[in-house]
């Protein structure tokens, strides 16, 4: 998959090391999820139902420990 036009957003959240999740949803049909510190490395890639089912589950406490 061609993400070279994807832009990346980091979480306000990051630490002060910036290490972090980045997110790009400016790719048509897809959510891109990267390493902030490592940007040339994997990436997940969820379908927009995918993405808007964890991002549910978090903020319903889920993933809770």
């Amino acid at each position: 998959m061609d993400l070279s036009g994807a832009q990346w957003r980091k979480s306000t959240h990051s630490d002060a090391d910036g290490q972090c999740v980045e997110v790009a949803t400016n790719i048509s049909g897809v959510i891109a999820v990267r390493d902030s510190t490592d940007p040339e490395g994997s990436v997940l890639i969820f379908t927009p139902a995918e993405w808007d089912a964890f991002v549910g589950g978090v903020q319903d406490g889920e993933f809770d420990l």
